[in-house]
């Protein structure tokens, strides 16, 4: 049986242990969860290296991407650097690959490709593929990285505007410091904030935990694309009024991995012990027929 780890930053609490079946072929997904702790986290995958069959990074990005520009994120990069043998992965593949084609990939289970008039991303710097996807179905999208990333009160207009705003911060990015890159916690602070965005989209797109922590009580009548889910998570979208939720990963044993997870996964499948290409993870999203996982959660 394949080995596929991921060792994140964030919460113990979120850990799970599962095993996929690819076509006959089992990939034993484990996640791991440091509490914020990033020497447990660089002791673990010096640990680990050249005894599993893939690695990835929870919690942080190692890369940002932007057009064909990549841009190191040099404190993330520190908790890899004692890895050698075993490839590792940060879910920017799939980033670019399953949630740029969500709505392609969901279209048979939404009865087609949706529209809506508004839509708000509160951060795209590390889901500029999602943040495209979204752009091609919404009448109006609004960016909240400056609002959320950097505390000003500055919404960004469409996809013109954010690619601008993201030449200018992905350079000064790469040498955040990691207190600046992962914000902690399990998700469960709530800080509401910029409440007017999320109340005037129709659709709200972008990482869970990140939307948790800011995002308002009621949420009545809006669909929310988001990744990495537990049934807790589920319930609580539920109670908020949410009417639709489209999870971008497949969902396995009651919750849905993040991007980093489930590219472990079709890494260890493909066996070929590297990073695989964009081209590569789209012929396995096709091959396996991974589907994001589309849950209807009011009338």
């Amino acid at each position: 049986m394949k080995r596929a780890v991921s060792v994140s930053l964030g919460s113990s609490s979120r850990n799970k242990h599962v095993i996929v079946n690819f076509k006959g072929q089992e990939i034993s997904l484990k996640r791991i969860g440091t509490d914020g702790d990033v020497p447990a986290a660089q002791r673990l995958f010096a640990e680990l290296d050249g005894k599993v069959d893939v690695l990835s990074v929870g919690g942080v990005d190692l890369y940002l991407y932007l057009d064909d520009r990549k841009y190191p994120l040099y404190a993330a990069l520190k908790l890899v650097k004692d890895v050698h043998q075993t490839p590792v992965v940060d879910g920017s593949g799939l980033k670019h690959t399953l949630e740029r084609r969500v709505f392609e990939l969901a279209a048979p289970q939404l009865g087609g490709i949706p529209h809506f008039r508004t839509a708000f991303v509160p951060m795209a710097v590390d889901r500029v593929g999602l943040a495209q996807a979204v752009v091609a179905i919404a009448d109006e999208v609004i960016f909240g990285d400056f609002m959320f990333g950097l505390g000003l009160p500055v919404a960004l207009k469409g996809m013109r505007a954010l690619r601008r705003a993201l030449r200018l911060m992905l350079p000064l990015v790469s040498h955040f410091p990691m207190r600046l890159i992962f914000y902690g916690g399990s998700g469960a602070e709530h800080e509401p904030r910029f409440l007017r965005y999320w109340q005037n989209a129709e659709l709200i797109a972008g990482d869970f935990l990140f939307m948790r922590k800011y995002m308002p009580e009621d949420l009545r009548g809006k669909t929310i694309i988001t990744n990495t889910t537990t049934a807790e998570n589920v319930e609580l979208l539920r109670a908020r009024g949410v009417k639709l939720l489209i999870t971008t990963t497949p969902r396995y044993e009651g919750r849905s991995f993040g991007t980093n997870m489930m590219e472990a996964a079709l890494t260890a499948y493909a066996g070929l012990g590297r990073v695989l290409t964009h081209a590569e993870l789209n012929g396995l999203i096709d091959e396996l027929e991974l589907r994001p996982t589309v849950e209807r959660l009011n009338p």
